[in-house]
């Protein structure tokens, strides 16, 4: 990140991601030609929506982190009205879009996508990261089938437990739900949710009232398909654990009890780290700036021009640099 970049370094291509404070676009840094997805998150909107310490913890998060799986921080700066994050580009698309058209996937490749969320849960903890919104829409695809890590906005530096009620309804632990504090187990338990969806095509808990869902996480409440893989099913039965002294991945040997598991029996952990295994699915893409795996979006109007420097409101982030 030692390049100082700008907004004006960039053209924007088109919109990949649109949320509450953000939208990311695809763009191009025109002295390079590299391709970026740009994160511009919305000043007044997070003050608004009191998400300025969420906005400081990804922040963080995101310098903190380097790692092949998962979406790192090329450059970042702020003018009147945005933060930017320019970050690595994906293109494949997300897991949830594939899950979707699979409409379920087969027991292996779940299991070969599952190993890999463990080695990424397993490198943010070291780390002190608690990722807390695991989801298949957080799980990008690359071109050789492998999997990246991306949306870090609830992602925290954890020493022992948080308290904030955040996250994807179907996802929370029950241990989030119920405000008892939470820390790294909570992904693990997210975990638990996306193996099921993984292998059924739908999340565990899901039910039309949200209250109905946490209802059921609080329980614990799991049916399996009958046809649901017995091995993978005894996994997450472990992972979906509500006593928090029972939950695998938080015990005496933490992740490695999850890796030692027998759903993952023959997998050569040192070959998938290495991108040496045969992904079972893998995109198609034409060239580096190809949106085709990405939803369609809204493409709004030409910004307004920018504010006068005396007119800026606040800086969201002192250690963000500000260019006029």
């Amino acid at each position: 990140m030692a390049l100082k970049v700008t907004p004006e370094d960039f053209q924007i291509l088109k919109t990949i991601g649109v949320g509450s404070l953000s939208r990311v676009n695809l763009a191009v840094l025109k002295t390079t030609g590299e391709h970026f997805a740009l994160k511009m998150v919305h000043k007044s909107q997070a003050l608004k929506l009191k998400q300025v310490d969420h906005l400081i913890s990804e922040f963080n998060v995101l310098k903190t982190i380097n790692h092949p799986w998962v979406v790192n921080l090329a450059h970042y700066f702020q003018d009147e009205r945005y933060v930017y994050f320019v970050l690595e580009f994906v293109s494949g698309g997300d897991l949830f879009r594939h899950i979707r058209f699979s409409a379920k996937l087969e027991s292996y490749s779940a299991m070969l996508y599952t190993a890999q969320v463990v080695t990424m849960l397993e490198y943010l903890h070291s780390l002190n990261i608690v990722y807390r919104d695991l989801k298949p829409e957080n799980l990008l695809i690359q071109k050789d089938g492998y999997l990246k890590l991306t949306d870090f906005g609830i992602s925290k530096i954890v020493e022992d437990r948080t308290y904030t009620l955040c996250g994807t309804p179907e996802y929370l632990a029950p241990e989030v739900i119920l405000s008892r504090g939470h820390g790294k187990a909570a992904d693990f338990w997210s975990l638990g949710v996306l193996v099921y969806e993984m292998i059924t095509g739908i999340d565990p808990f899901c039910d039309d009232f949200p209250m109905v869902t946490y209802r059921r996480i609080v329980k614990g409440e799991v049916r399996f398909p009958r046809r649901f893989d017995a091995t993978a099913k005894n996994l997450v039965k472990k992972l979906l654990q509500v006593d928090l002294s029972k939950r695998l991945g938080n015990l005496k040997n933490g992740v490695n009890d999850i890796k030692a598991h027998k759903w993952f029996r023959g997998l050569s952990w040192e070959k998938l780290a290495n991108n040496e295994l045969d992904m079972p699915y893998l995109p198609k893409v034409t060239d580096d700036f190809d949106t085709s795996n990405f939803c369609e979006f809204f493409e709004p109007p030409q910004e307004v021009p920018p504010l006068e420097p005396s007119k800026d409101p606040f800086l969201i982030i002192n250690e963000i640099p500000p260019f006029y």
